[in-house]
């Protein structure tokens, strides 16, 4: 199986949003843009939020399966996928790639 690096991308808040909506929480997220996390045979890697691996799971396992070419042609590396979390307050995006690296 392939092994599959995960990169934190970029991280969107919407403070309209949590205004309306959230009732105020004193934690939210540890992600920080940048950290990487690799995954081996499509496990979720240690340390990995377990909200944001639930959205990408699917993606993850294709990808160490050898699978790919998510949506015919969506992204330019076709071994790749940019999956955000389900926090729809301050969702990240975590770029999916095949990788080498250990």
């Amino acid at each position: 199986m392939n092994k599959v690096k995960i990169t934190a991308i970029r991280q969107t808040v919407y403070p309209d949003l949590m205004e309306k909506y959230e009732n105020p929480i004193e934690h939210t997220c540890d992600v920080k843009e940048g950290q990487q996390w690799i995954s081996i045979d499509g496990q979720c890697p240690e340390g990995m939020c377990p909200s944001a691996w639930e959205s990408m799971r699917p993606f993850v396992e294709s990808l160490a399966r050898g699978e790919g070419n998510f949506f015919d042609g969506w992204m330019k590396n076709p071994m790749s996928a940019m999956i955000s979390c389900n926090d729809g307050f301050r969702p990240f995006s975590f770029y999916i790639e095949v990788t080498n690296e250990q």
